[in-house]
């Protein structure tokens, strides 16, 4: 029987999950998978559209239309990434059968602690980062649920309570599961939990949880092993009806504040995107 991927504590993950970060362990620093060659050739087999690079060099507050780009093509990023001051992600890696299975297996160990918390796991996905010593990924929020394993390098991961709304407003959200960029303006102060990750460690994001990433002084690689479940397309849905709400000149209700409120936008949301 081959050892686990990762190491998840059952009551820590039953606890946190979606609610506050908290660390894992796993495996995979020395799989043939995240060696630079493997993900040079992984680059090839890629729709060019699934991979993301540009200079590392980036505000915390970076505005996605000033975003620095580099002169090298995506191979030279990869192969010189030690020095050429670059923050690159290769997106959607599920579409490879080879890094399906690697997604899928760590998946399945996730669930298989505790199903009852990951209930509905859907549309897995997986994303891999490589970015040179000190590049820095700047204050944005994601939609899924993430856990992130760092696998070579070491990176600084502060993130924010997505419930902070003097940190991220409801509008914010809207526009943002309305498909508008991820990058978001920082402002404070404000509550920060901050974790310095090293090769074997993995970090839970609750969904929309803010954050920002700063990178060592070495090349990092690290895999997000992400998903969907029931909670976080409700939580979805109700986003996406109060931005159209809002857009008409009303007032909805915050996500969470009514509970009946909540199940009813949710209703609606569905019954509209059959519709449409």
């Amino acid at each position: 029987m081959s050892p686990r991927l990762l190491e998840v504590d059952r009551h820590q993950l039953r606890e946190r999950f979606d609610r506050a970060p908290f660390l894992i362990r796993h495996r995979l620093t020395d799989h043939p998978l995240f060696a630079l060659s493997s993900l040079v050739a992984l680059s090839h087999r890629l729709p060019r559209e699934q991979v993301e690079y540009n200079a590392g060099d980036l505000t915390l507050s970076q505005d996605p239309d000033r975003m620095p780009q580099t002169e090298l093509s995506i191979e030279e990023t990869i192969e010189r990434i030690e020095t050429c001051r670059s923050w690159m992600v290769l997106k959607y890696v599920e579409h490879d059968p080879v890094y399906r299975r690697l997604l899928d297996d760590c998946l399945d160990e996730l669930h298989a602690v505790a199903p009852e918390v990951t209930k509905g796991m859907r549309m897995r996905q997986g994303f891999i980062f490589v970015s040179s010593p000190g590049a820095v990924t700047p204050f944005h929020l994601d939609h899924e649920h993430n856990f992130l394993l760092q696998v070579r390098g070491t990176k600084t991961v502060t993130q924010y309570d997505r419930e902070d709304r003097r940190l991220v407003t409801d509008e914010e959200i809207e526009r943002s599961y309305a498909g508008a960029h991820r990058n978001l303006q920082l402002r404070g102060p404000a509550r920060e939990d901050v974790f310095e990750l090293g090769p074997g460690d993995g970090l839970h994001f609750p969904v929309d949880a803010p954050h920002h990433v700063r990178n060592g002084a070495a090349v990092s690689i690290s895999f997000s092993v992400t998903f969907r479940t029931d909670a976080s397309a409700r939580r979805a849905g109700i986003y996406r009806l109060n931005g159209r709400l809002r857009q008409l000149g009303l007032h909805p209700s915050r996500v969470g504040q009514s509970p009946l409120r909540d199940q009813a936008k949710w209703l609606v949301s569905r019954a509209l995107r059959r519709l449409l």
